[in-house]
């Protein structure tokens, strides 16, 4: 079966979801239909299908038991309603703030490592400024995905990883020659505790990417 294109897949199936679970009134605590009875109902690939239900539970909205299959989730804490339709995006509006909260938690754990010799001279920064450098192969969320995690807030990063599955796929492409510069002078800056020279590079980096 031929997985429909990326963009967007998340929250399409997150509302397919939605609405099955109203139809068979599933209610908390009961058995989801398997991976496989979701994807052929769905009429999308398993492994969107996994994805999105990997996200979920990290939302608290359903529970993998193992061996066992997946159960919705008490609703005591959790609205499934209200938690999914805040993640669901109709408009231009709602996809800018996706993007600018994203970026504000990315420049947050950016000041994060500038302001702490540990982290700063961990060897991660100095083997990405190489493979930049010689133009081996990197994805830009790689190194995103790594400042999140140096960074050690466990809640932004959960956060985090949420927002960049509702943004574009950009993110996940590999690094351009015309990024490189300003690529260089961000993971330069961070190693030296440079905030403003590293922020300043991020976002004219984030520019670049847009372009």
């Amino acid at each position: 079966m031929e997985d429909k294109p990326a963009k967007k897949m998340f929250i399409q199936i997150v509302k397919q979801l939605h609405d099955l679970i109203e139809e068979q009134n599933i209610q908390e605590g009961q058995k989801l239909p398997s991976e496989r009875m979701l994807s052929e109902q769905l009429q999308v690939g398993r492994s969107s299908v996994r994805e999105a239900l990997r996200s979920l539970e990290l939302l608290g909205l359903i529970e993998t038991r193992h061996g066992g299959g997946t159960y919705l989730s008490s609703m005591q804490h959790h609205q499934f309603v209200e938690i999914v339709s805040s993640f669901i995006l109709q408009d231009e509006k709602s996809i800018a703030d996706v993007h600018a909260t994203r970026q504000m938690h990315e420049k947050e754990a950016i000041r994060i490592i500038c302001q702490s010799d540990n982290l700063r001279a961990l060897p991660i920064w100095e083997s990405f400024f190489v493979k930049v450098e010689l133009g081996q192969e990197l994805k830009r969320e790689d190194i995103l995905r790594e400042c999140m995690i140096v960074s050690g807030n466990r809640l932004a990063l959960k956060i985090w990883l949420q927002l960049l599955s509702f943004s574009n796929n950009l993110s996940a492409n590999e690094i351009t020659e015309e990024e490189k510069m300003e690529l260089k002078i961000l993971l330069a800056s961070l190693q030296m505790g440079y905030i403003q020279e590293a922020i300043d590079s991020y976002e004219k980096w984030m520019i670049i990417i847009k372009e």
